[in-house]
């Protein structure tokens, strides 16, 4: 499959780049957390709250199962949790080219300091809690990533066109292969 994918941890611009990356490209967006709550017609905060972690995570999984059975190409921001399950980085790894949005620990802070729609986020100490899950995560957004972008003090702009460029060559490797 060809579709584009964007993983990266939450905050780091995944749901904007990957809305300008569709408008670049003409492809369609989507964005797994928005695509859950609208199938479960609630919040992903509710989710967790009501079903807990546990359920959300298969419902992350079941979104990209889906995806197996469309022959269109879409652009796909993930949310930060999903490769984080094992079965998810097979999945990822099959659907397309998985590009990794990358920011420091201080622009994730600022740019997560008030957000009150993560749960994993919620309480005290919000700086604390993104050292401990990036420390998680990040060895394996590194892993199933075939290029790895950081986010930081680029535009917008300036990342479409990385992610376009990166796309294009690794397309043309495999092709060559």
């Amino acid at each position: 499959m060809n579709h584009i994918i964007l993983i990266g941890f939450m905050g780091a611009g995944k749901t904007t780049i990957g809305s300008a990356l569709s408008n670049q490209l003409g492809m369609e967006f989507i964005d797994t957390d928005n695509r859950i709550e609208e199938l479960e017609q609630m919040t992903i905060m509710d989710i967790f709250e009501k079903k807990g972690e546990q359920y959300f995570r298969q419902l992350e999984t079941n979104v990209l199962k889906e995806l197996f059975h469309d022959e269109s190409q879409y652009i796909i921001s993930v949310g930060g949790g999903l490769p984080m399950e094992k079965e998810n980085q097979e999945l990822l790894k099959q659907l397309g080219t998985c590009i990794y949005l990358k920011a420091t620990i201080e622009t994730l802070c600022n740019r997560l300091q008030c957000d009150t729609k993560r749960p994993l986020l919620q309480g005290e100490d919000v700086r604390r809690k993104i050292e401990t899950l990036m420390e998680k995560r990040q060895g394996t957004y590194e892993a199933i990533s075939q290029y790895s972008i950081i986010t930081d003090k680029c535009s917008k702009e300036a990342v479409v066109e990385s992610i376009v460029e990166q796309v294009r060559n690794i397309r043309k490797k495999i092709g060559d292969l």
